[in-house]
């Protein structure tokens, strides 16, 4: 295996064990203080995180403009190149919020659903997007190839094993965290249409903002906010809001500009995997023989899906951040 590739997929395990380790912190989280003001404490940190980053890049960019511009040129440089590309116009701030909006309504609707589920069963559900986001493509005219179709059966089939009772019914926090896979699968489109027209670290900082913003004016309205509380969810709030949100959404945007995509998406999907790892080792949190065949099932579908981009790297699931 090529070195870099070979590093580049540790990285990307490193994101999948973060964001899996997130359900963890989420879980937790809920035994302080409640589910609006926890992403909205988290999201705001999110967003501070990539601050620096965006001022770092910012600053390399104007010094590169100032090596390469023509002597007596210098005096443009305010109107010129940085503004494009540190993504300070009205068309990323439209799309920061179009986002933030989207990413509201995944977020708060997983987070009330973990409430009620576990954090294994919440990671294996939300990673369903692995497997809608090519299939919503049907959407746009995109064709999804047998192995999506595929990989799709066995993750209904293994959200069935996982969710549903005997009697078909199926528990309020599945439920909740199944609805915020299809705005998690919404919001990735979104990411892939918007992203490559503007600053990517910008666009996000601007939706984990926006997200932030909605998120605490629900918690004003519906929810006790109690400060000791948010103390008492430091760890659990900042591993959410710096960890899995602002390192891991990092790794994945430098690590995707070399991996190879299908090995991203794959690897990435490993996520739920960590989720019940996490909440088995942290939270004490066990699975029956129904509840482990239909993670199985669901992880089998998400690799399957994905496969398709291995001999057609165009073809792999999107990359696309899920904080």
């Amino acid at each position: 295996m090529n070195p870099r590739t070979f590093e580049d997929d540790l990285l990307l395990l490193l994101t999948a064990a973060i964001w899996g380790f997130a359900f963890v912190a989420q879980r937790a989280g809920m035994e302080h203080i409640q589910p609006f003001t926890y992403n909205g404490v988290r999201f705001a940190l999110g967003s501070l995180s990539l601050v620096p980053f965006i001022l770092l890049l910012r600053r390399r960019s104007r010094r590169r403009l100032r090596r390469d511009a023509p002597r007596g040129a210098g005096g443009a440089l305010g109107a010129g190149g940085p503004a494009a590309e540190d993504g300070s116009g009205a068309r990323v701030w439209l799309y920061g919020l179009l986002c933030g909006l989207v990413l509201f309504t995944a977020a708060s609707l997983q987070q009330v659903g973990i409430v009620y589920t576990t954090a294994g069963k919440a990671g294996f559900i939300t990673g369903l997007y692995v497997v809608l986001v090519p299939l919503s493509g049907l959407l746009w005219g995109q064709r999804a190839g047998w192995r999506r179709w595929v990989g799709a059966g066995l993750a209904v089939a293994g959200l069935y094993l996982l969710s549903v009772t005997r009697g078909l019914g199926i528990a309020r926090g599945d439920f909740l965290v199944l609805l915020s896979a299809l705005f998690w699968t919404a919001h990735v489109q979104l990411i892939g249409w918007f992203s490559p027209k503007t600053d990517s670290l910008v666009l996000a900082a601007i939706q984990f903002a926006v997200c932030s913003l909605f998120s605490l004016v629900v918690a004003a309205a519906a929810e006790r906010i109690v400060l000791q509380g948010i103390l008492r969810a430091a760890v659990p709030i900042l591993y959410g809001g710096l960890c899995s949100v602002g390192i891991a959404y990092t790794l994945q945007v430098v690590v995707q500009k070399t991996a190879h995509p299908a090995h991203a998406a794959i690897i990435l999907s490993l996520e739920g995997a960590f989720a019940v790892l996490g909440g088995w080792l942290i939270l004490g949190e066990l699975l029956s023989l129904r509840g482990w065949s239909g993670c199985a099932l669901m992880l089998m579908g998400m690799i399957v899906s994905q496969t398709s981009g291995l001999r057609n790297p165009a073809a792999a699931g999107s990359g696309a951040p899920r904080p």
